[in-house]
């Protein structure tokens, strides 16, 4: 989710020499008992009844049997983890508590002196971190909404002020700002925000570098969601809880920790069907299968498989998550040690994954006169003022103008561009894009914010000297249409 007033940001200075000893070792998926025809089938599976992977890697008996990036992702940028940001804040509540700094007993009011009702109820008073961990605070929804639009910025003093209307320890409710909350009490102890207290008892030691962490408008690590980390990075996070904590002979988490935090704490649902029905633990879901999980909206995966001493790393920007689950049980889970021959053709077909580019051709008539054209936009919620068009060999130009200055989105033709833009705020979002037109009169561009789940899809229909922009997001948490932009060429307009 998109909340947080400021981003930490831990640099990658004097981080190479870690980073490099930790980058995974690679093989051929045969040589660790992995079925190349299974690997095949789930990319087939994937693009053709979900799309939107972003990213894929296959480990097995610790060593990396399949990669992919869908161009223009890349494995050189991070990418939005949403809830899967719970596991790590999870895992820095198992170091703290092995350091001695809490239990999982404690009361979570103890805490929070100056932020406590004054006569907090039972249930409040009942509510032990453990709870926080396991999603069984008492409440009966989500506690996001009204915690993070608190006026004054204090989401713990507004999520300790809610009304707990169950005495905690059932049901289980998702509830994000529990997660924060454990956020708020690490960094009460240590005086340090999660991602300063983690980078040399976790991100150092896996060589994670270049990590960042959305905070609250107070400067606390939003611990439910906003970290940012590559697909590898993903990767080493699930090797380590394969390995039980241990990471290049030594125990970087603690086992019982371990144990505890990816075992059924709290039942969570009855279909056995369902991968959210399986149990949840510390902040990690139980699957079908003997599988483990942390997972984030719009579909960011670390999945462990115990059983097959493999873990899959996956980010992507899809609407049905469970699509993604269903297609790895299908696929994935069956080729191990399943025999089968080297095909050779899956190093070739994992090089060539990209975004299906819209649907068109490269050139058209209209892309002549384009160049430098203005069109005046009628008043809109975007404030957008005007559009302007550059054309020239292989790319379009499209420069919006609204009340914070211009912003400009180069478009590639035959391939994607990358550039960044602040239209909808800082700090600028990197993005590429491709184009191409759909008939002579329609403008499609392909816009990948490639460092999230999002894509943008932008139709822009010319008629005569006007020209209607219109907007659709992949995925989002509310409406994914963006309001219609109408205008007409600058001579039009002030005749």
């Amino acid at each position: 989710m998109a909340l947080g007033a400021a981003t930490c940001m831990i640099g990658e200075e004097a981080m190479g020499s870690t980073a490099s000893a930790n980058v995974l070792p690679r093989c051929a998926p045969g040589d660790v008992g992995v079925d190349e025809a299974g690997i095949m089938a789930f990319l087939d599976a994937v693009e053709q009844k979900v799309g939107g992977l972003h990213s894929l890697m296959l480990l097995r008996h610790g060593k990396v049997a399949a990669e992919g990036w869908w161009k223009p992702y890349d494995p050189r940028y991070p990418h939005m983890l949403f809830s899967l940001s719970k596991s790590f804040t999870s895992t820095a509540v198992g170091l703290a508590v092995a350091e001695g700094r809490l239990s999982v007993e404690d009361r979570v009011l103890s805490f929070f002196p100056d932020e406590a009702p004054a006569r907090p109820s039972a249930n409040l008073s009942a509510m032990r971190v453990r709870h926080l961990l396991t999603m069984s605070t008492g409440h009966t929804t989500d506690t996001t909404g009204p915690t993070a639009s608190a006026k004054d910025g204090n989401w713990a003093k507004a999520f300790l002020a809610l009304p707990v209307e169950h005495e905690p320890g059932a049901p289980f409710v998702y509830n994000s700002t529990a997660t924060y909350m454990l956020s708020a009490i690490v960094q009460k102890l240590t005086g340090k925000r999660l991602v300063e207290y983690l980078k040399p008892r976790l991100f150092d030691p896996l060589g994670i570098r270049g990590m960042t962490w959305q905070t609250c408008p107070r400067g606390i690590d939003t611990g439910g969601w906003g970290l940012s980390v590559k697909t590898e990075d993903i990767a080493r996070f699930g090797q380590l809880y394969l390995q039980r904590g241990m990471w290049r002979g030594r125990q970087i988490v603690p086992a019982d920790w371990i144990a505890a935090a990816t075992s059924k704490q709290v039942p969570n649902g009855d279909d056995p069907n369902n991968d959210w029905n399986q149990g949840y633990g510390y902040q990690f879901w139980r699957c079908r299968h003997n599988v483990y999980r942390g997972d984030g909206a719009f579909g960011q995966y670390c999945i462990v498989m115990p059983d097959q001493d493999a873990v899959v790393a996956i980010t992507s920007g899809v609407g049905d998550m469970g699509a993604v689950l269903n297609c790895v049980w299908d696929h994935l889970l069956p080729a191990m040690d399943r025999p089968g021959a080297e095909m050779g053709r899956l190093k070739g077909r994992l090089a060539d994954l990209a975004v299906a580019p819209p649907e068109g051709e490269p050139v058209a008539p209209e892309a002549k006169a384009l160049n430098g054209r203005v069109y005046r936009i009628e008043p809109n919620d975007l404030k957008v003022a005007s559009a302007t068009f550059e054309a020239s060999a292989g790319r379009i130009v499209l420069t919006l103008v609204n009340d914070r200055g211009r912003h400009r989105l180069a478009c590639g033709m035959t391939d994607w561009i990358r550039g960044a833009t602040a239209l909808e705020g800082d700090p600028p979002a990197k993005v590429a894009a491709r184009g191409a037109w759909a008939d002579d009169r329609t403008l499609v561009m392909k816009a990948c914010f490639y460092e999230t789940p999002f894509v943008r899809t932008i139709t822009v229909q010319f008629a005569g000297d006007a020209a209607t922009i219109s907007w659709k997001n992949n995925v989002g948490f509310g409406p994914t249409e963006g309001p219609t932009l109408k205008g007409k060429t600058e001579q039009s307009a002030i005749l």
